[in-house]
């Protein structure tokens, strides 16, 4: 989300403004030299410049060559600030609802990936339901903690009750590989069971 930074400028015509507002800089009074204010608010005189530059076009006060900035109006100063709190909740309500969106998206995003899912193992469940030894299939194209580890080490039948029977690996399929073939990313697996097995399995090597 993109977020919109306030001018520099515009931060110190605040302050100046709430200064106003809070009669540190009473109706009439003369402000410090463009240069000092610079120094009293840690930026450049440029800066300095146009925050008295914005306040003085809202009539907040008045510039006088050679003589500093008069204060003119405490009444605007507040109005100015009263604005300004509109405007930033504004921008936070931009921002949020942004939030929202992204949220909203991401959770699409989830759902869509889910309902892929249910959708592949319901025709996977269909095809293999009146031939229970057609063996399953799980395509491994995403990382896995179970990458690299061999067939032994997996226990797969002890942790999911699935045997496997095949891996296609490179496009050469191993037939009941042993237990020193090593699963590699790519690697499609085949393997029997019950019904309930094929979500057991994607768990097994894609649980969070």
């Amino acid at each position: 989300m993109r977020t919109i930074r306030e001018p520099r400028y515009r931060k110190i015509a605040y302050q100046i403004a709430q200064k106003i507002a809070d009669n540190d800089y009473p109706v009439g009074s003369k402000l410090h030299a463009r240069s000092t204010l610079s120094v009293a608010f840690g930026v450049s005189s440029e800066t300095a410049r146009k925050a008295v530059s914005v306040l003085a076009d809202l009539q907040i006060v008045k510039p006088i060559h050679g003589s500093g900035v008069e204060v003119l109006s405490r009444e605007r100063a507040k109005a100015f600030l009263k604005q300004s709190e509109t405007t930033f909740d504004i921008q936070a309500l931009h921002g949020q609802i942004n939030d929202l969106i992204a949220q909203q998206k991401q959770d699409i995003h989830t759902l869509e990936q889910t309902l892929s899912r249910l959708f592949d193992q319901t025709q996977r469940v269909q095809r293999h339901r009146h031939s229970p030894l057609t063996p399953y299939e799980l395509e491994l194209h995403d990382d896995s903690p179970k990458l690299g580890l061999s067939v032994g080490s997996l226990n797969l039948w002890q942790s999911t009750g699935a045997t496997l029977v095949a891996i296609l690996h490179h496009d050469e399929l191993i037939v009941s590989p042993g237990p020193y073939a090593v699963i590699e990313r790519g690697d499609t697996l085949y393997f029997v069971g019950n019904e309930a097995v094929v979500e057991t399995v994607y768990n097994f090597f894609y649980q969070k």
